[in-house]
């Protein structure tokens, strides 16, 4: 097994990876900003190394100074988390290079999955299920127009290398895909530095399910079970659950033998997401991208199926054998996750502040993932998570029951915070019937 890891991320998940990883012994190294010196994660880490300044470009988008720390420490291995350089295959490739283990996915894959268009072309290819679409960069203007007719309205515009719900807009009609068009265009060249434009098809009522794979040292991809991922706002998650309502036995057998295909078209090994869009009228589902990442959500799955992902991430890098038979995964009871924000509950614009109280919930079924105590700042410089409430229950029901107490039992003052809007979900007709869909948030506000 390794012995010393550098986790190259902040907050909630780097806490999560460190406690994985002094439970195995593993000497865990985090990395921090200026700004993040005294949060949890940096005081219960074996060492810890201040790369920069509270701008992510100059601290934990550092490369250099990420590999410095690394050199520095003794680090053989190096986590990145979710965000940052998780996705970045150039850094993958240099920490490689340098003789560090990588836990994550190949650079290749990084690659190959990182462009949406090259992606849905390599998942058709694979008999992976793909919304009609763009074949190749929507060039220009006129091209999205085309395509936009040839496709049907109405449609999304997304960017090619985006992820986590950014550089999309829906048009309703060839009016909207010009405007949509530029604007997607120019934030994708400004936030990811490529503005390529893909198109495909909308689907106004969808759900948003997703399937966790691991590809194993040996070579094998296994996959380990689906999550529900509808409720969100702006095209990002707030909750998420596992088993999905909506998915019958049936379709979860094609679900994960599609996740399989995906991960195995691209030699996947570590952990990794095939996210898909269902459309519950016809029972179709769709390719929508993977994540070659560690997902904000997986705690659902662990619970589920009684692992620990980051250990088995961590084996697989090592290149040694899962703790679990990869022929008997069989999941039991039913988990739900909710990201508790540093943000307005009604509108959910960032609300960064001092904590002054934070008591989180415990008791039968309750496990909370989180990045911060009493005391500490959340600053505006990063992703407004706090923390993530997760629950379990024998089934669905009870999974509601527990929810609902571990909010109210969640004191938490000083930023803003969105626990009230779970409060009122939890309570939503809609939710509670299983039957809803990525609109449930908008039909509440």
């Amino acid at each position: 097994m390794i012995e010393s890891l550098l986790v190259a991320n902040r907050g909630e998940i780097a806490r999560r990876i460190i406690r994985t990883a002094k439970r195995l012994g593993i000497r865990a190294i985090a990395v921090h900003s200026e700004v993040d010196a005294d949060l949890p994660f940096v005081v219960e880490a074996d060492e810890a190394v201040c790369v920069g300044p509270a701008n992510p470009a100059q601290s934990y988008r550092n490369v250099e100074a990420i590999l410095a720390a690394a050199e520095t420490t003794g680090a053989q291995a190096i986590h990145p988390g979710y965000g940052f350089l998780s996705e970045n295959a150039d850094f993958a490739r240099t920490v490689a290079d340098r003789g560090l283990i990588w836990v994550g996915p190949g650079a290749d894959a990084i690659t190959a999955m990182g462009d949406k268009i090259n992606a849905r072309n390599l998942m058709a290819a694979a008999g992976v299920p793909v919304a009609p679409g763009t074949t190749e960069p929507a060039a220009d203007l006129a091209a999205a127009v085309a395509a936009g007719t040839e496709i049907g309205y109405p449609v999304m515009v997304k960017a090619a290398a985006g992820g986590g719900g950014m550089g999309m807009q829906v048009a309703a009609d060839e009016a909207e895909l010009r405007t949509g068009y530029d604007k997607v265009r120019a934030f994708a060249e400004r936030m990811f530095g490529d503005g390529s434009v893909l198109i495909e098809r909308y689907f106004p009522r969808v759900r948003h399910v997703e399937v966790q794979i691991l590809g194993l040292a040996d070579g094998r991809v296994v996959a380990l079970g689906e999550r529900e991922c509808s409720v969100q706002r702006r095209n990002q998650k707030l909750v998420e659950e596992s088993p999905s309502p909506a998915v019958s036995p049936q379709l979860r057998a094609r679900f994960l033998a599609a996740a399989v295909r995906a991960g195995e078209a691209v030699g996947y090994r570590n952990a990794g997401t095939v996210e898909c869009l269902l459309d519950p009228a016809t029972q179709e589902f769709f390719f929508l991208e993977m994540n070659t990442r560690l997902q904000v959500e997986h705690p659902v799955t662990e619970l589920v199926y009684g692992i620990d992902l980051v250990e088995e991430q961590l084996r697989v890098a090592a290149g040694l054998p899962p703790t679990f038979d990869p022929d008997a995964l069989a999941p039991r009871g039913h988990a739900i996750e909710l990201r508790i924000n540093a943000e307005d509950p009604l509108r959910f614009l960032p609300g960064p502040g001092v904590i002054g109280t934070w008591v989180e919930p415990t008791g039968e079924g309750v496990r909370v993932d989180s990045g911060y105590v009493a005391g500490n700042t959340v600053t505006p410089f990063y992703d407004s998570l706090l923390a993530k409430l997760v629950v379990t229950g024998v089934d669905r029901a009870e999974a509601l029951t527990r929810a609902r107490s571990a909010v109210a039992a969640f004191a938490l003052a000083g930023p803003k915070n969105n626990l009230p809007f779970f409060a009122e979900l939890l309570d939503n007709e809609e939710f509670v019937s299983g039957d809803y869909d990525t609109g449930i948030v908008g039909r509440m506000r």
